[in-house]
């Protein structure tokens, strides 16, 4: 039983994000000791590679920046071969198509539910803005110059990688010797999933670095004037997620408790480095596992990534009534139409632009000139703590997506799914033994 706990990775991570809170309240001078000079950054593979200077900096970004590498192979990969082995281009049409509604649909939800609860519980009502306000909003003041839909694209690798893995796959659906290529990229896929698993062993280095530089560069007290838009935000998205998302698997007769059970490797690792980015290839690889078919994953999942932010376009929604509210800025049942309007189409490049939600927020404060920019200020403390509930919603939510869509399709395996439910650790022992072989 012992040793079954210590070769658990989930266990090491949930050490390695207490040991990361202790390390940043206790010891913040070391986890801010300075390794380099200054920080540096890099493009390889269509990823940009960040090189911190701190100690908890360069652990926690390091492992992130690490897992990047594998994404845009394992999209091309999962892509192109799901394309050829569903063979019907209309149903490669279907299925985008649907997984654009969905996410339309879905995302305007969680919008709405952003802009009610908001509405309702008044977070900024009460807040000393001097108290927590001073710091440096210079590089989002020109927001509307810094977000454009070209940017977006320009920036945003995975959705390259997804269009070249389209036009890849439709070639290759046309080629006669198809079956000559299909074994090379499924020899390929296997090594790259194979060396994943090997650098997801360094998970645990990576959530503890990430909670060391949050605690220890803002501190615990930072938490405090802005507490209740935390809580607020937190139980909003708990409520999306046990309601909204719960209703959606229900329709297919699946548990959503099951499939958060079966997915809390991955969820740790997303807590404790606040990047769904570092878990996606492994969402993707439990999906399959499940039941959902290749060809589904493979277009839902990295489609999801950049139009399917269900925890970001809450946050955004509930940021933009917060502020007015600290401002004392009433706004007309107009204003927050247009709010959320602006946000259905801003939020969609949360992803893909640097500077992420803060310049998909000050592009829309920019837009209905209302609310004072400078109110960006008042969050920058918080919006770091509030990173790891954004990415654990977008996450869980491109899996129920992309479970729902492959349902709607008829493409999803339900033996599969019970017996992956049933069998996590074993089913998780097996498919590593098979790479290691």
């Amino acid at each position: 039983m012992l040793k079954k706990i210590l070769t658990n990775l989930t266990f090491w991570v949930l050490v390695a994000i207490t040991a990361g809170v202790l390390v940043g309240h206790y010891a913040p001078h070391w986890a801010q000791h300075k390794i380099f000079e200054k920080s540096y950054s890099f493009h390889l593979l269509g990823q940009q590679m960040n090189i911190k200077n701190t100690v908890s900096e360069f652990l926690g970004s390091g492992f992130i920046s690490i897992v990047k590498l594998f994404i845009n192979p394992i999209i091309f990969l999962t892509i192109t071969l799901g394309i050829v082995s569903m063979g019907n281009l209309k149903k490669v049409g279907r299925v985008g198509a649907k997984a654009l509604l969905y996410f339309e649909v879905v995302t305007t939800f969680a919008l709405i539910i952003g802009v009610a609860v908001a509405l309702l519980i008044q977070p900024g009502h009460g807040v000393n803005t001097s108290a927590v306000a001073g710091g440096d909003i210079s590089q989002y003041t020109n927001a509307e110059k810094a977000f454009s839909w070209w940017q977006f694209f320009k920036e945003n690798s995975t959705l390259q990688v997804l269009l070249a893995a389209l036009v890849c796959g439709v070639l290759l659906n046309g080629y006669q010797k198809k079956d000559r290529i299909i074994p090379v990229l499924q020899k390929i896929s296997k090594y790259v999933f194979k060396y994943l698993h090997r650098v997801m062993l360094l998970a645990p280095i990576g959530a503890f670095g990430g909670m060391a530089y949050t605690i220890s560069k803002y501190g615990i007290a930072t938490l405090l004037p802005l507490g209740k838009l935390m809580l607020t935000v937190y139980a909003t998205m708990a409520i999306f997620i046990f309601l909204v998302l719960w209703l959606i698997l229900k329709h297919y007769n699946i548990s959503l408790w099951r499939f958060l059970k079966y997915i809390r490797e991955e969820l740790l690792i997303v807590l404790g480095t606040s990047s769904s980015e570092a878990a996606l290839p492994n969402l993707m690889e439990k999906l399959e596992r499940m039941g959902c078919s290749k060809p589904v994953v493979g277009l839902v999942v990295p489609t999801g990534y950049s139009f399917n932010l269900d925890g970001t376009t809450i946050y955004l929604s509930m940021c933009m009534i917060f502020l007015a509210q600290v401002y004392d800025v009433t706004l007309t049942w107009g204003q927050i139409a247009s709010i959320i309007g602006i946000l259905m189409l801003t939020s969609k490049g949360a992803a893909g632009v640097t500077g992420s939600g803060f310049v998909v927020l000050a592009s829309t404060l920019t837009a209905i000139k209302v609310i004072p920019i400078e109110g960006l200020a008042l969050l920058l403390g918080v919006d770091r703590f509030m990173s790891e509930a954004r990415a654990i919603t977008n996450f869980i939510g491109n899996g129920v997506a992309t479970i729902w869509l492959a349902n709607n399709e008829k493409e999803f395996d339900r033996q599969k799914m019970e017996l992956a439910f049933n069998n996590v650790q074993d089913s998780e022992d097996i498919i590593k033994d098979n790479l290691d072989q």
